[in-house]
């Protein structure tokens, strides 16, 4: 059963509580009522050896005050909103402006800003956090009723996400852990595979331009299992745009079910993780923020969607609902 215990307290006095999932053999985790934050997950290295595989505080404070998404859900839209805007039915919405000019994972306050409730899942192995999301809510228009379900499962982390709407707007929603299988120094050697023959280049601002470009023959294949740093500094225009990669990739699949996304090695503790998704896309992000340290594998729709037709929609009506699956499997390779 989930264990359950006192964080800390938000500036107006509002309490967070930390919450641990799983135990001895198997992935042990600890998540937040703030922002549904992964905290810490602990996985066992070929030797048995536990390491927290996740970028993490100690304490509260520096997840308010300092983290770039340090382990939470983002949304309402999860990655970029072009000049902070989209248009429903002919009517412009204005969303904050929080990357400007562009929207960036929710707004100033999104879902990783806000206390969650919490309570423990049914069948007792995860905990399900929910909230409702105002009509306004950074500028995004309709109420929006969220559930986001962790539950863990001997090596197995797993995320479900609901979301119901009382009008038209858009939902999409990942988690944004930053991993680093070794639990230690930079993530440079670990190897990546992502199951994706195309990505989405983007501009200057790092809004994508629409194309979907080939991998092939460039330093965005990771068709095959490839040292993170290996291409890192490649002469090429998008890793400058970005400084490293931030990019979508767009995942080989036939149909919405759960799908591998990506798989990672760490050399050093032989630690794995595969990344399964029903989500079409994966944001890759290799950590400039955090020196490196780690890096991000988002399953979600694309970026900027909402206003781009020939993009999957991410549009969810009322009488609709949004789901969504991710697992983290880990593994030792």
């Amino acid at each position: 059963m989930p264990r359950r215990r006192k964080f800390g307290d938000l500036p107006d006095g509002t309490s967070v509580d930390v919450i641990t999932l799983g135990g001895p053999g198997g992935v042990e985790a600890q998540v937040l009522t703030y922002g549904c934050i992964i905290a810490s997950l602990a996985v066992p290295d070929a030797r048995g050896v536990a390491a927290n595989v996740v970028l993490s505080f100690d304490r509260l404070e520096p997840y308010v005050d300092a983290s770039p998404y340090l382990g939470a859900v983002v949304g309402r839209y999860a990655n970029r909103l072009a000049h902070a805007r989209f248009a429903i039915n002919g009517r412009e919405h204005r969303v904050s402006a929080n990357a400007p000019p562009h929207h960036l994972h929710g707004g100033f306050r999104g879902f990783d800003k806000r206390v969650w409730e919490a309570e423990s899942s049914s069948n007792g192995e995860g905990v399900v956090f929910r909230r409702t999301s105002a009509d306004g809510e950074e500028g995004y228009p309709g109420a929006v009723d969220v559930q986001v379900r962790y539950t863990v499962v001997d090596l197995d982390f797993q995320i479900e996400y609901q979301a119901v709407a009382d009008a038209p707007t858009h939902v999409n929603l990942t988690q944004h852990s930053y991993f680093n299988l070794r639990g230690t120094g930079d993530a440079l050697a670990h190897c990546l595979a992502i199951n994706a023959s195309t990505y989405l280049p983007v501009d200057e601002s790092l809004i994508p331009t629409g194309e979907l470009a080939p991998v092939a023959d460039s330093p965005f294949d990771f068709r095959e299992s490839t040292a993170i740093g290996l291409r890192l500094h490649a002469e090429h225009e998008q890793l400058k745009r970005a400084g490293g990669y931030d990019h979508n990739f767009n995942i080989n699949r036939q149909d919405s079910a759960l799908a591998t996304a990506a798989r990672v090695l760490d050399p050093s503790s032989r630690r794995t993780l595969e990344v399964r998704s029903t989500e079409p896309g994966l944001q890759f992000y290799s950590g400039q923020a955090v020196g490196r340290r780690g890096f991000c594998l988002e399953p979600q729709h694309y970026p900027d969607s909402p206003n781009r037709p020939g993009f999957p929609s991410t549009l969810l009506r009322p009488g609709a609902l949004y789901q969504s699956k991710t697992v983290f499997a880990f593994g030792i390779g």
